[in-house]
């Protein structure tokens, strides 16, 4: 499974790839407005070209031909820019153009998404269980259905909160896990490998004070 980081923030961006884990970046309208860039096309392309991985850039457009014009520019940023969108994107598929269909909350529509040949398909976990659903449970559905159908959209788990969101999507299939740079940082945490460290830096630290203090 490979791990996405969900932000437009470029420095959360850049400590992540430190990591060397780093697949590939989802971006949103909300996420790119909270970092104000003075150019949202030049910032676009200053997000894609910090990542090595698809870039998921998303549309703003209501109406379907709007859509469409909106994603062939968005996919000329640059060419791992992936289009994400929240409406059938068939016409972008027929043009050879990565989409992701974000904002899935269901089977279904997540059925659909592969039938028009979408690369992914974005389930939001997060929001179903905000809104009283099991979001895992519909992940679950989702990756079955694709591996009895042999689809080749790609399993993309969303609204990500926290670890073992993540740890959950690996186990249900999922080929994608993306996430905020909050609970992309907590992967890494435990407090017994604090508590580990911890010990071994004191037992060492005294190792070197008894040699000195002999010397």
């Amino acid at each position: 499974m490979k791990l996405f980081l969900d932000t437009a923030n470029l420095e959360e961006i850049r400590e992540i790839k430190k990591w060397g884990v780093l697949g590939g970046l989802t971006s949103n309208p909300t996420l790119i407005a909270k970092e104000k860039p003075d150019d949202i096309e030049t910032y676009m392309k200053e997000l894609c070209a910090e990542v090595d991985g698809p870039v998921s850039l998303e549309t703003t457009a209501v109406k379907a031909d709007e859509i469409y014009e909106q994603g062939i520019r968005l996919s000329q940023i640059a060419p791992n820019a992936v289009v994400k969108v929240a409406m059938t994107p068939e016409r972008l598929v027929e043009q050879d153009i990565p989409v992701n269909v974000t904002l899935t909350f269901s089977p279904a529509q997540a059925i659909l998404a592969a039938e028009i040949g979408a690369t992914y398909v974005s389930p939001f976990l997060g929001r179903l269980d905000d809104a009283g659903a099991d979001g895992m449970h519909v992940l679950w559905e989702i990756c079955e259905i694709y591996e009895v159908q042999g689809y080749d959209t790609l399993v993309l788990a969303a609204s990500l909160r926290h670890p073992m969101h993540v740890v959950e999507a690996a186990q249900a299939g999922a080929d994608v896990a993306t996430m905020p740079y909050e609970v992309f940082a907590k992967l890494v945490k435990h407090p017994l490998t604090d508590i580990g460290l911890e010990k071994f830096l004191a037992d060492w630290n005294k190792l070197e004070k008894e040699l000195k203090e002999g010397a």
